[in-house]
């Protein structure tokens, strides 16, 4: 498994990014030290900064304002580098943060393409490639699960004839500088904690982890106050139990689960809790688009977002109210303009029901 990046590797990631974007650009190792630079003569420096994004693996901003505080720093923006929950460097870019923000992200995406790429070109199967075969396979729809595999899976102390579910954690937050590398450690953790050991990332966004059922359940309490501590960066799906060889349908499941997230705005969802989302989640693309069509249409996006906070707060006018700041007139009438313009009353019944099904469908969608 690699833990560093060589000296080459990183002149060759520097120079390619300069070419690019005309910044100077540094790897800055663990200690501080600049190892690799657009300018040769700040390689074997101190980078004050440098070694303080590598202490915290944070991602760390310096404006013209405050560069004079730490040594051997200009203003710019420094990016830790993790792979396999462990830091590889951090990527310092000169220049005014809003001008090199992109460039330094564009520098921690190569590196760990890169380095990637140096442990799949390996002779002998890396950790990480390892767990990332026996995913690929277990969770394909015609799944191959040769003797390897079933040896693999004691490795990750998997028992074959157990119940397992898939989990998915997806990096949700809209801040250019949160990265799934970023993130890994606070995963990386709570699977120690946990005794899971088969995951892999799938870069840019998930991390997919395998697990005993029995695992899953005795710490859904777990995994809720996780995701719900961490709701700004990302999501949590977990699929249904299945054995080895119907896997897919606990990675299909997943997905449905982490869908189900988005729609409700919620950091965590198990399929086991599902009910109407099955339903919705198997309506094809255009039968869902024809509906909404149809049902949302003439509706504006205020109106679609005040059915939501109605049918949220299950049809009550008071609760409604108080989280619209609304009177409650002025809500009776906008449910009756609703009704006039679309042909469905919010309040009976039936189309109450017409109504709810589209705005959970275009939530779905949007998220």
């Amino acid at each position: 498994m690699i833990t560093t990046v060589s000296r080459s590797l990183a002149q060759q990631i520097v120079n390619t990014v300069h070419d690019i974007c005309g910044h100077d650009i540094n790897f800055i190792n663990k200690k501080g030290i600049i190892f690799a630079s657009t300018d040769e003569h700040r390689i074997g420096t101190f980078h004050e900064i440098g070694k303080e994004a590598a202490l915290t693996q944070k991602i760390i901003e310096v404006s013209e304002n405050d560069n004079y505080k730490y040594k051997g720093t200009n203003c710019g923006v420094n990016i830790p580098v993790t792979h396999n929950g462990l830091l590889i460097a951090v990527i310092g870019i000169s220049g005014k943060p809003d001008d090199v923000r992109s460039f330094a992200c564009l520098a921690e995406q190569i590196t760990r393409l890169l380095i990637r790429e140096q442990e799949l070109g390996g002779t002998a199967h890396t950790l990480s490639e390892k767990k990332r075969f026996l995913l690929n396979s277990l969770t394909s729809e015609s799944p191959d699960v040769p003797e390897y595999a079933l040896t693999a899976l004691k490795d990750f102390h998997l028992d074959e004839n157990m119940p397992k579910r898939i989990i998915i954690i997806q990096l949700t937050t809209a801040d250019a500088f949160v990265t799934l590398s970023s993130i890994e450690d606070k995963i990386v953790r709570l699977f120690d904690r946990l005794n899971i050991h088969l995951f892999c990332d799938y870069y840019p966004d998930k991390v997919i982890a395998l697990a005993d059922d029995q695992t899953v359940i005795e710490n859904i309490s777990v995994f809720k106050s996780f995701s719900d501590d961490n709701r700004d960066l990302f999501q949590t799906g977990i699929g249904c139990a299945a054995n080895i060889y119907e896997l897919d349908s606990s990675l299909r499941t997943a997905y449905i689960a982490l869908a189900n997230a988005s729609m409700d705005t919620a950091s965590f969802s198990i399929f086991d809790d599902l009910t109407l989302e099955i339903v919705l989640s198997s309506v094809p693309e255009n039968n869902r688009n024809e509906y909404l069509s149809k049902v949302l249409s003439s509706l504006s996006s205020e109106d679609i977002f005040l059915l939501r906070i109605y049918y949220e707060e299950g049809q009550s006018l008071n609760q409604t109210c108080k989280r619209l700041f609304l009177h409650k007139n002025t809500l009776q009438y906008k449910l009756n303009r609703i009704h006039r313009i679309c042909g469905f009353d919010p309040r009976d019944f039936k189309d109450a029901v017409i109504l709810y099904l589209a705005v959970r469908m275009q939530n779905q969608i949007y998220h």
